[in-house]
């Protein structure tokens, strides 16, 4: 079993310098909690970067459209991985949300989840087999009420346990 960290817009230091590190209290325990944390873009700062880095067990992350060159040398538009039998690709933009289940599929062949971010509005549906997740942000609510993330379990080629967190 493997236990994933999903966050995302967390627009460093723009949005995040209030709190810890640049990250919430509680989100800094999920960090440290998972096997694995996928950031889907926007970072905003190197910085925040290393901080994650040096704390996650393993990250899968990707660049978004507000990271600059320095964070694009170091991160790929689009990171796959397969972990624990599932194959994961992060992206940061998808799209308009109408249509966007069939333009995942088509671009993200012999992907089982989907982590995509860049609307700070957390998503959650599925495809023709394709599990399409957007944790929000964990620091810019912007038009949501609160802070959110996600967590969740992979278990041999499952996704189990999806939880959308609040702050």
């Amino acid at each position: 079993m493997t236990a994933l960290l999903l966050i995302s817009d967390t627009h460093h230091p723009s949005r995040g310098a209030a709190h810890s590190g640049g990250l919430p209290g509680p989100v800094w325990e999920a960090v440290d909690a998972a096997d694995v944390v996928v950031h889907a873009g926007d970072w905003c700062s190197v910085e925040l970067l290393d901080r994650v880095e040096g704390r996650a067990a393993r990250l899968l992350a990707c660049w978004g459209n507000n990271d600059g060159d320095e964070l694009r040398a170091r991160l790929p538009e689009t990171a796959r991985a397969t972990l624990d039998g599932v194959r994961v690709a992060v992206t940061h933009e998808t799209g308009p949300k109408q249509g966007r289940e069939r333009r995942a599929l088509a671009a993200h062949p012999d992907t089982d989840l989907l982590v995509f971010g860049h609307s700070h509005i957390p998503w959650d549906s599925a495809a023709d087999g394709l599990r399409l997740l957007n944790p929000g942000s964990p620091t810019d609510r912007r038009r949501m009420p609160t802070h959110t993330w996600m967590t969740l379990t992979l278990h041999d080629g499952r996704i189990d346990d999806v939880v959308l967190h609040h702050l």
